[in-house]
Order: C-alpha cells, then sequence, then structure tokens
C-alpha cells in the first residue's frame, strides 16, 4: 500500500502532461460559441458620440449581418480596422459595431480618424451586451442569419485571409438561404 502512494504525484504528474499535450495542440483562435446555432442576445444599445442611432437586435431583423465587438484601445481592432472598410466598400453585408468598455467619445474620435465601417453602432460601456454575446476580449466577430441566429464566432482580427477563406462563405451561403 505505501507503494501505491509513492507512484501516485507520478501518476498525477502524467494526467497533467497529457491534459496539456492535449491543450496545446487546440486553436486558441478557435473558441467555441455557446452562442452558435442560437438567437442573438435581444438588446438596444445607445448611440456613441457624434452618431444619431445606437444599435439594437431589432436593427439587423431579416437580414445577413456581421457583428463587430471592438474598442479604441484594442490593438488588434485596429489591425482589423482596415479590412472591416474594405469589406463595407465592396460586400452586400450590414456591418454593425458594438463599442465595448469605453471613455465617452473614444469610440467616435477614432472611428473619425480611421473611417466608420459600421451601418450601425452602440454604446456599451458597462460591457452588459458583450457579456450576453459571450466576448471575452476585443475584437470578437459574430455573423447572424435572417433569422437572428448567431451562426459563427471569429475571436481576434479579421484578416484578408480569414474573410476569404472563413467568413465570406458562410456570409454568402446565408445571404443565399435568405433569398
Amino acid at each position: 500500500m505505501n507503494r501505491l502512494f509513492l507512484y501516485l504525484p507520478l501518476l498525477v504528474f502524467a494526467f497533467v502532461a497529457v491534459w496539456f499535450a492535449v491543450g496545446l495542440r487546440q486553436d486558441p483562435a478557435r473558441i467555441p460559441s455557446v452562442l452558435i446555432d442560437k438567437p442573438m442576445p435581444e438588446f438596444s444599445l445607445p448611440a456613441i458620440e457624434g452618431h444619431e442611432n445606437g444599435f439594437s437586435s431589432d436593427a439587423i431583423a431579416g437580414r445577413v449581418a456581421l457583428v463587430n465587438v471592438f474598442a479604441s484601445w484594442c490593438i488588434p481592432c485596429a489591425i482589423e480596422h482596415p479590412q472591416l472598410m474594405e469589406i463595407a466598400a465592396a460586400e452586400d453585408i450590414v456591418i454593425a459595431g458594438i463599442n465595448w468598455k469605453e471613455k465617452p467619445g473614444d469610440g467616435a474620435a477614432w472611428l473619425r480618424r480611421l473611417g466608420d465601417p459600421y451601418d450601425y453602432i452602440g454604446d456599451d460601456a458597462d460591457g452588459r451586451v458583450a457579456i450576453d454575446f459571450g466576448v471575452t476580449g476585443a475584437p470578437e466577430t459574430f455573423i447572424v442569419d435572417h433569422n437572428g441566429r448567431i451562426r459563427y464566432k471569429q475571436v481576434g482580427p479579421i484578416t484578408e485571409q480569414i474573410w476569404t477563406q472563413d467568413i465570406k462563405p458562410v456570409v454568402r451561403q446565408l445571404q443565399a438561404e435568405a433569398k
């Protein structure tokens, strides 16, 4: 019996080592969302400073939309922003923004400086709507179908490669289904 206690730390170490080895093989950018294929949370956000209209779940009802969570303090959001500008200029998709945990005026100043790709934009100063979406950090982007269901989640910046290989095919499929 004493020998069993001697081997117990070795067995625990082996178990933990295998657990970490399996975890290291996972892609950290592919964080699954429990909201996939579930209805988008219902919400209504006020407009950010300098914009007339805010963003609510009703604003995109019946349309395929890209919902992007961003902030001016977020370095990856600045990396992603030119791609969002290209998508807004070239694609037929509604782009809505959730300005997450921002000081008043900072998000609006950032958009004036870099350009505004958003059809709708709301101020989520307290982060409550982001919590409802299950956001863990910015940027995060969700594709919502015409029935208001979340169909895809992108954690991290949207690059040209991610747009063309991962997101755009989903958008095209959902747009075809909506017709």
